[in-house]
């Protein structure tokens, strides 16, 4: 392909979305990538709740419901310079030319499920997370949303695999000439 995700877009430096249900290892992988990269590091459930860029508090999944048009609007401007990586579980709602890379974490479902439960997740809350993990509901996500070679799926069980995952993503972005970027990471 001769063009680059980004539609021809030139950006100095790539953007990546780091993609996955939540307890994958979204937030320790993204900002051990910024810091790693000097990239600015957005974790979006914290930008929403910030900026208050929500239509008020689901109770039965204890979380806001994120206004996504605000979302993206606040983040137009800074996405266009390159050099973000932006944290969220979800990705169809982004505009597809914000994107160089998609990263989809992926954890097996016992490691999940500790993981969730540590962080009080039970009931509704618990069950339609393991079930997303189980049914790939993201990676199908990202899959849907954004051109096939720019997606890719890392394995996050283990901090070992956070710490390859970050040294393979660091690599990929030093290799990235912004006309395109190399076909594995």
């Amino acid at each position: 392909m001769a063009e680059g995700a980004n539609n021809g877009t030139r950006r100095p430096r790539p953007n990546l979305l780091i993609t996955g249900t939540p307890g994958t290892g979204k937030s320790t992988t993204a900002s051990a990538l910024a810091e790693a990269t000097n990239f600015r590091y957005i974790c979006v459930g914290d930008l929403v709740k910030e900026k208050n860029l929500h239509d008020g508090w689901d109770d039965q999944f204890e979380c806001h419901v994120i206004n996504e048009d605000l979302v993206c609007d606040e983040l137009e401007d800074v996405m266009e310079g390159g050099g973000v990586i932006v944290d969220y579980h979800g990705c169809d709602f982004f505009p597809e030319r914000w994107f160089d890379r998609v990263v989809v974490l992926q954890t097996e479902n016992s490691v999940l499920y500790d993981r969730l439960t540590k962080r009080g997740y039970s009931g509704t809350k618990l069950t339609n997370n393991i079930e997303c993990e189980i049914f790939q509901v993201l990676l199908e996500e990202a899959r849907d949303s954004y051109q096939e070679e720019i997606v890719i799926a890392l394995q996050s069980d283990t901090i070992g695999d956070i710490s390859d995952n970050v040294a393979s993503l660091t690599e990929w972005i030093t290799t990235w000439h912004g006309t395109g970027s190399p076909e594995k990471c």
